[in-house]
């Protein structure tokens, strides 16, 4: 393996580990990303349907609400404790 191939390697388990510490990761997916575009838009909607078994529908509503993947789940989670 070339060196620069090693340092890659190095700097992508760096930073997956620092990602998975600040809490951006769910699982096996980058849930903190910014959406800035329709394709990532969809891409969080999916995430939130796969998470909390909604529809497309209900889950791009809550996550265009919240603004992230992440503080729309939490945000769901949070409200469903509270109705229970």
């Amino acid at each position: 393996m070339k060196s620069g191939t090693a340092q890659k390697m190095v700097l992508n388990m760096i930073t997956t580990t620092v990602m998975i510490k600040l809490g951006r990761v769910k699982g096996n997916r980058m849930v903190n990303m910014q959406l800035t575009n329709q394709k990532l838009i969809d891409r969080g909607t999916r995430m939130i349907m796969d998470e909390l078994k909604l529809d497309y529908d209900q889950s791009r509503q809550l996550l265009l609400l919240h603004g992230s993947v992440r503080e729309a789940i939490e945000n769901y989670h949070m409200e469903w404790r509270i109705n229970q």
